[in-house]
């Protein structure tokens, strides 16, 4: 764990926070409409995380709503570990793809399965591209050049997926 005690996981939520209080299921929207296209989070982190964070004053416990759901609000406390947090220095990237992972093994599959992976791959990446380019196109608009830029690699992330693509043996 970093020096402001936090993991990358609990960082987001805390940045989410900045916004305002939020449910689980709303941090969950939140981070697919903010931070997705760059930065995975799935539901059980997020759930495993706020109960975590609330315990150790990082954020407080509203009045529960409908349903049972249960706001958060960031603490001041949450304010300032997430400002360490940033200070920080973020480490290496983690990279890890499914579609080159399979193709590392591309001489145990067949040339129909290596076709027929990279046709998936390649509509993915072409319709997140389409996705993310419109996000950073709304950004821009709404003036939040932070945000854009961060989209920015999301939109050089899958170009250099869709040219990888173009070049990977799927065989005759």
């Amino acid at each position: 764990m970093a020096e402001s005690g936090v993991n990358p996981t609990a960082a987001a939520l805390l940045g989410l926070l900045h916004e305002g209080p939020m449910t689980g299921g709303q941090l969950m929207a939140a981070a697919e409409r903010r931070l997705a296209p760059y930065w995975s989070m799935t539901r059980s982190q997020v759930y495993r995380e706020l109960p975590v964070l609330a315990e150790r004053g990082l954020v407080r416990m509203g009045k529960p709503g409908p349903r049972s759901s249960q706001p958060y609000a960031i603490t001041a406390a949450g304010k300032r570990t997430f400002s360490r947090w940033l200070a920080e220095d973020p480490g290496r990237d983690t990279i890890r793809n499914p579609v080159a992972l399979r193709f590392a093994f591309g001489a145990l599959h067949s040339g129909n399965q290596l076709r027929n992976l990279q046709a998936s791959a390649n509509e993915y990446h072409s319709e997140a591209l389409a996705r993310v380019r419109e996000q950073v196109k709304n950004a821009k608009k709404e003036g939040d050049a932070f945000d854009a830029s961060a989209l920015e690699f999301a939109v050089a992330y899958h170009k250099a997926a869709l040219s990888w693509l173009k070049s990977a043996p799927v065989g005759g």
